[in-house]
């Protein structure tokens, strides 16, 4: 289990770490909350009305990652500006899907993630809004 960002970071391959996206503090939030996600999905699983919550929580998290990590590789200008919006609906729905685990996941978790992800969704409005100039 993850005990903090930090002891997470240093699990980070370097690889990862040496690409230029490493240097977004929003991209290393997204790869945060995402393996997050993953251990939170272990604890719906594990109740039956929480499955289906699961696969969804686990696919929005996870895109939001993905979708910087396309955008960036095809560089700036205006497909990236395209799937960082993209990132952004992930980033919302995943807020969403965490608000609709409430009644499985602790209060303290369910606050930390929805926390967690109104900082991404402020960061990538910003980082949006940037490239639209």
């Amino acid at each position: 289990m993850i005990t903090s960002r930090e002891e997470w970071a240093r699990q980070v391959p370097d690889s990862i770490k040496l690409d230029g996206l490493w240097t977004l503090d929003v991209y290393q939030s997204a790869l945060f909350l995402s393996d997050l996600a993953w251990y939170d999905c272990g604890k719906l699983q594990a109740h039956s009305l929480g499955k289906p919550l699961a696969w969804q929580l686990v696919r929005s998290s996870g895109s939001i990652a993905a979708n910087m990590e396309e955008g960036y590789g095809r560089g700036y200008g205006r497909d990236y500006g395209r799937f960082l919006k993209i990132a952004l609906g992930s980033a919302r729905e995943t807020r969403g899907w965490y608000y609709r685990s409430r009644h499985v996941l602790v209060q303290p978790v369910i606050h930390h993630r929805i926390s967690l992800c109104d900082q991404i969704i402020g960061s990538l409005v910003t980082l949006v809004q940037q490239q639209s100039k």
